[in-house]
């Protein structure tokens, strides 16, 4: 057993073993940081916590502010998949970061923590436990990055963020757009919502991998040929080049993998989430996030936050709720907010949270791009 160093007080105590297994699941990824200060942007606040709220109000219906944005330095925040037992030990060294688990249990009623650092993997996996794990533990990173020597001007220094589907809500959290807790709250209702959406349908996704988009496309139209209208599957994940996440029935999916080796695929990938994420699958959720959205504060990011929904960043508060309520019947638009950014002149990026998945897609998209993870 390893000793844990001495927490704070108002810290509860929790087990630590040395041999957690760090496995990683295919995940989904995150964006960039900010562009440059106009007089609509806050100061930056020294924690990611009830003060990270810290957006500029800007007048109903104008979503123009980072229009000609001009990124340099990106937070890319990752998705679901990108949990693992082990992930948060970091956070217990540093007091801002293990500030945030214990604001997170006193919202969630259960030790997060704990089930980050011991698991079970099965309960983590799980759609409403790994949503909010994933979001606290990359904003824990964020801490973790603070604490050390150059770290704050590293944070200072980010002029754009983004986050793949889930992460945008780390993206904007870190973007001053809502609170640590109020996005905790949202994250917590989605997972919620996505669980219960996926219990009442078969569905599934799976990763299509070594074909272009546009292959990809075919093979889900061959697909749909032999599966009826409500087994029908569609691309939910443009990630990058040879990496495409689809979304359907369960016999839709199964059509997939049974004909992507005649169109030249290399593998397909089932993956570990409850169902057919950023599709139609997921409709009913989306009239309990729009509550939700409607019902929480929102203010204009200090810095330019990426849409999943359309890979642009908006600063109209009433714009960006509709843009996540959307979200999770869209597709995620990952591939093209990464060549976005890398041709509008973006020169280095961060991946903080668990895993490296983002970093990997970077590569892949550009070779030559500079991107550094942060764990916590």
């Amino acid at each position: 057993m390893l000793l844990r160093p001495p927490r704070l007080p108002r810290l509860s105590p929790r087990r630590l073993r040395s041999d957690s297994p760090m496995a990683s699941t295919l995940a989904l990824l995150r964006p960039s940081a900010p562009s440059p200060a106009t007089n609509l942007r806050a100061p930056f606040r020294s924690r990611v916590s009830t003060r990270v709220s810290v957006g500029s109000a800007v007048a109903a219906g104008a979503d123009t502010l980072f229009a000609d944005y001009k990124p340099t330095t990106a937070f890319l925040f990752p998705g679901q998949g990108a949990q693992a037992v082990g992930m948060g030990k970091e956070a217990l060294n540093v007091r801002a970061a293990a500030e945030l688990f214990d604001k997170a249990n006193d919202i969630l009623g259960y030790d997060l923590l704990n089930l980050c650092i011991d698991g079970p993997k099965e309960k983590l996996n799980s759609t409403v436990i790994s949503q909010p794990a994933i979001y606290v533990t990359s904003l824990a990173a964020v801490e973790v990055l603070r604490a050390r020597e150059e770290g704050q001007s590293v944070i200072n220094s980010v002029d754009v963020t983004c986050g793949l589907s889930l992460g945008e809500y780390t993206a904007l959290a870190f973007a001053g757009a809502f609170s640590f807790e109020d996005g905790l709250k949202l994250v917590k209702l989605r997972g919620e919502a996505m669980q219960d959406a996926s219990d009442a349908a078969n569905s599934a996704m799976v990763s299509v991998i070594g074909l272009d988009s546009e292959k990809v496309q075919q093979l889900c139209d061959a697909a749909n040929e032999d599966v009826d209208e409500k087994e029908r599957v569609q691309i939910a994940n443009f990630l990058c080049p040879g990496n495409y996440a689809v979304s359907g029935g369960v016999k839709g999916i199964e059509a997939v993998e049974a004909k992507a080796k005649s169109f030249k695929a290399r593998m397909t990938v089932r993956l570990a989430v409850a169902g057919a994420f950023h599709t139609s699958f997921m409709q009913p959720a989306v009239s309990r996030l729009e509550s939700a959205l409607a019902a929480t504060e929102i203010r204009s990011p200090r810095i330019p936050v990426i849409s999943n929904v359309d890979a642009q960043p908006h600063s109209d508060p009433d714009t960006i709720k509709k843009i996540l309520a959307q979200q999770v019947t869209s597709p995620v638009q990952w591939e093209t907010t990464v060549t976005t950014l890398l041709g509008r002149g973006l020169e280095k990026s961060y991946e903080l949270g668990p895993g490296k998945v983002i970093a990997g897609i970077i590569k892949r998209i550009n070779k030559g791009a500079s991107i550094e993870n942060i764990g916590a």
